[in-house]
Parts: structure tokens; sequence; C-alpha cells
């Protein structure tokens, strides 16, 4: 086995995450155990998880404009100022 280097703040969090999964799972779980959990969570793919993630929120379509207003002004303005 080897050893691992980590702050102490990391090593908190570490010692969270292990008591948390121990409650889920209802057995001891070491520090071993929580990284390769932890791992594993990060490469599962979450399809719904991406999807809900790419519906378009409410008010986009407003805020775009003005987006592309502001610009225009922006542009105006430089115009104005420097003769461009």
């Amino acid at each position: 086995m080897s050893t691992v280097r980590v702050s102490k703040s990391t090593k908190m969090e570490l010692l969270r995450y292990a008591s948390e999964l121990q409650m889920k799972l209802g057995r001891r779980v070491d520090f071993d155990e929580a990284i390769a959990h932890l791992l594993r969570e990060a490469r599962r793919k979450r399809p719904k998880l991406l999807i809900e993630a790419c519906q378009p929120i409410e008010g986009a379509e407003e805020a775009l404009m003005e987006l592309y207003r502001e610009r225009r002004m922006d542009e105006e303005r430089v115009e104005r100022k420097h003769g461009l």
C-alpha cells in the first residue's frame, strides 16, 4: 500500500465523505474505498443531468437580445469617439 499526502482540509473533507458513505452503505469504509468511490462517481455518466443542463432557461431569448443591443451601443460609442 502507498502513502498519499494531502492537506488537513482535504483529509477532513475525505473523512466527511467516508462517513457519509459509511452511513449510506451501513458498514465501515476506509479512505481507500472512499477515494475509489469518488473516482467511480467522477467517471459515471449522467445523461439526465446533461439534458437538464442543456435545457434553455426562461428569459434566455430576452437576455440574448439585450446583449446584442448593448454590443451595438458599445460599437456606436466607439465609432463616435474614435471615428472608426
